[in-house]
Parts: C-alpha cells; sequence; structure tokens
C-alpha cells in the first residue's frame, strides 16, 4: 500500500500502461476522489464542526471555479509531462458542463483534477502530495484562512 504523509492508504499504483491508456475523463474521475480526500484531511485539520460547516468549507475547495484557478496558478509549478496531462484533461470533452460552472471553468478544473489522477494512478505520491499540499496552502492564503498551524493569512493575496 501507498500511505500518503497524513497517513491515508492509498492503494497500489495502475501499471504504466493502464495510466497511459486512461483517458483524461478517467484520469479526472480519479483526481477529483484524490482531491476530495486532500480536502476533507485538510478542513477537518483545522478542527471538527458541524457536518454542514464542513461540508460548506469542503465545497469552496472543491467547486469548479476553484479548481480552475487552481490550474491557471500551477501552470509555472509543472514538468511538461504533467502540463500535458492538465492540457489534455482541460481539452476533453465531457459531454455536459455544470450549471455552476461555465464552459471554460469546468474544463480547467477538469484538467486539473486529471493531474491529480494521472499522479495518483502512476504512483508518483511525493509529487502529488507537493502539489496538493502546494493548493491548500494557495487558497487557504487566497481566502485568509489559518494554515494547520494555527496561523491567518492576510485576506485576498493570491
Amino acid at each position: 500500500m501507498i500511505g500518503l504523509p497524513f497517513g491515508l492508504p492509498f492503494g497500489l499504483p495502475f501499471p504504466a500502461a493502464d495510466v497511459a491508456r486512461m483517458s483524461p475523463l478517467a484520469l479526472a474521475f480519479l483526481g477529483d476522489a484524490v482531491w476530495e480526500l486532500y480536502v476533507r484531511r485538510h478542513i477537518l485539520s483545522r478542527g471538527a464542526g458541524r457536518p454542514h460547516t464542513l461540508h460548506q468549507a469542503t465545497a469552496s475547495y472543491v467547486r469548479a471555479s476553484t479548481q480552475a484557478w487552481l490550474a491557471r496558478r500551477l501552470a509555472d509549478w509543472l514538468t511538461p509531462d504533467e502540463a500535458d496531462i492538465l492540457r489534455r484533461g482541460r481539452n476533453a470533452k465531457p459531454g455536459h458542463v455544470r450549471r455552476s460552472a461555465g464552459v471554460a471553468e469546468y474544463r480547467h478544473s477538469t484538467g486539473f483534477e486529471a493531474l491529480l489522477g494521472y499522479l495518483y494512478g502512476s504512483g508518483q505520491v511525493a509529487r502529488l502530495d507537493e502539489i496538493c499540499r502546494m493548493a491548500l496552502a494557495w487558497l487557504d492564503e487566497r481566502e485568509g484562512w489559518p494554515d494547520e498551524a494555527g496561523r491567518s493569512s492576510p485576506q485576498g493575496r493570491g
């Protein structure tokens, strides 16, 4: 089993050939679940709350507009292979777009999720963890939320 630094076992990676053959939408499906786990762990690390409050906090991290913002912000941090996976996910045509997001926003968020799915599926857990922790830190800084050590960041940065 591969364990992420916060102790959640994630199973074994897919064979490299399987990951290479996965569609960008399949990678995004996987990446959506991975991001959700990172976010939920992050929210809980700030202190347990009422279920509705936890859900609202989680939703602010996983909404398409947030993920689209992260996809654009990550551009300078990605390797050429990672940027290609993000681009393939962004260019995939899912056949529908959520009512709460525009087409461009939804596609960028799909690219972000595809990247996370690729990193998880290919067993690049250290890189996955680095990107997810960086993304969470950017969001906390942008929103002015306290980090895991309880330090507050100024509002509006990012």
